[in-house]
């Protein structure tokens, strides 16, 4: 229906399919970076899970939103504390695992970040505050 409608403004399918494949090709190399987590992430307040992928530079984490790659934060964070998903956060993180952990990120600019993770991550989710929990 998309590729109608863009067909009948005057833009060439052949430049839609570039656009669509440079998006995939973008997340596919997102995924692959070393050190990368799958999570899904949800703003002090919020009350929806966005999907993405994340790293740790030093402090700092970096998180993009899949699959369009909209949304990119860079938070700087200064304390990370780790627990288990309760059973109604748990129904509302999909495709995370059997028994996903939260980790609840102070920012350096106040508030928090809350982020969910499979539990195999739990170590690489704390990133550098990892030895201090």
């Amino acid at each position: 229906m998309v590729w109608v409608i863009l067909a009948a403004v005057g833009v060439p399918l052949w430049l839609c399919a570039i656009a669509l494949l440079t998006l995939v090709f973008r997340n596919r190399s997102l995924r692959k970076r070393p050190g990368n987590l799958p999570v899904r992430m949800r703003p002090e307040g919020g009350k929806r899970w966005t999907p993405g992928h994340a790293i740790w530079v030093s402090d700092v984490f970096v998180w993009r939103g899949s699959p369009a790659a909209w949304k990119e934060e860079l938070l700087r964070v200064v304390g990370a504390s780790v627990r288990s998903a309760a059973d109604d956060e748990r129904r509302h993180l999909h495709r995370i695992g059997e028994d996903p952990v939260i980790a609840s990120l102070a920012l350096a600019e106040g508030g928090t970040v809350a982020v969910a993770a499979r539990r195999d991550d739990s170590a690489t989710l704390l990133g550098p505050f990892g030895d201090a929990s």
